[in-house]
């Protein structure tokens, strides 16, 4: 069965791994009040769903998201107020790009074509992003003398080397996705981003979901506490695991050497 939401983006949900695709590929996937609406619903869907282990995110068409439709967000009646924090530490315009990070299961990005500006935000929000050879890449709002204000610098902490970041940033060159991948935007290259996307999530739906949400919890965490809160967290998590229904049922299904049936 496949949702929609705002008649911008779609999910399937199959065996715990949710395909979701921007699609308004006539556009290149480029964000207007609608595609926003729909990002925001798919999130607000995804965060309270239990029975999602892993999450695809591509975009239809020859782009993954040509980044900010300006024609489309100069018409609206009221801009929205970017001072607000209507999304908990975010706007309604980072929550686009920043939600994908929050989320409590994995988030695969499969990305061709194009990701520019707004795009590239989307993107990083995802832990592990997989590109199609030459896909182009982009940092774009000085070219429009703003800054990246879709959670940028805040997704790239920790990913991105600082100098890399700032010269983009400045400069609002594109780059290839070879060129991200050495410099951490990209995770990894595929000549079929979807598909490796999907085995990726696959694999990854087939372990402890308890546990893949603590790695993220643990993951997410990390870069912003010392190693002391670091290691009183892995505790916490660990114990929380220790003995559990499905930490039993991997122990088990590892010993018997079959697939493990997993509780969500």
């Amino acid at each position: 069965m496949t949702e929609t939401f705002h008649d911008r983006v779609t999910m399937t949900l199959s065996g715990g791994v949710a395909d979701v695709r921007l699609t308004r590929a006539d556009k290149l996937n480029a964000l207007d009040p609608a595609m926003f609406d729909g990002i925001e619903a798919v999130l607000a869907r995804l965060s309270a769903a239990a029975d999602v282990r892993c999450v695809v995110l591509s975009g239809e068409g020859r782009a993954f998201c040509a980044g900010l439709d300006l024609a489309s967000m100069g018409s609206m009646d009221a801009p929205a107020d970017i001072m607000e924090r209507s999304h908990g530490a975010a706007n309604i315009f980072q929550h686009v790009a920043w939600g994908w990070r929050t989320l409590p299961m994995p988030v695969i990005a499969a990305v061709r074509g194009i990701a520019f500006g707004g795009g590239l935000q989307i993107m990083s929000g995802a832990d592990s992003v997989i590109a199609a050879p030459g896909t182009r890449l982009g940092v774009m709002e000085i070219k429009w003398g703003i800054v990246p204000d879709m959670a940028g610098f805040a997704l790239w902490k920790g990913r991105v080397r600082d100098d890399h970041l700032r010269e983009l940033a400045y400069t609002g060159r594109e780059f290839t996705a070879e060129d991200g991948l050495a410099m951490g935007f990209v995770s990894r290259i595929d000549d079929d981003p979807h598909g490796a996307a999907m085995a990726l999530a696959t694999q990854i739906a087939g372990r402890n979901p308890q546990a893949v949400r603590a790695i993220k919890r643990l993951a997410n965490a990390a870069p912003d506490k010392d190693a002391d809160k670091i290691l009183l967290n892995e505790s916490h998590e660990q114990q929380q695991l220790l003995g559990s229904k499905n930490q039993m049922e991997a122990i088990a299904a590892n010993m018997q050497k079959r697939a493990p049936d997993f509780d969500d």
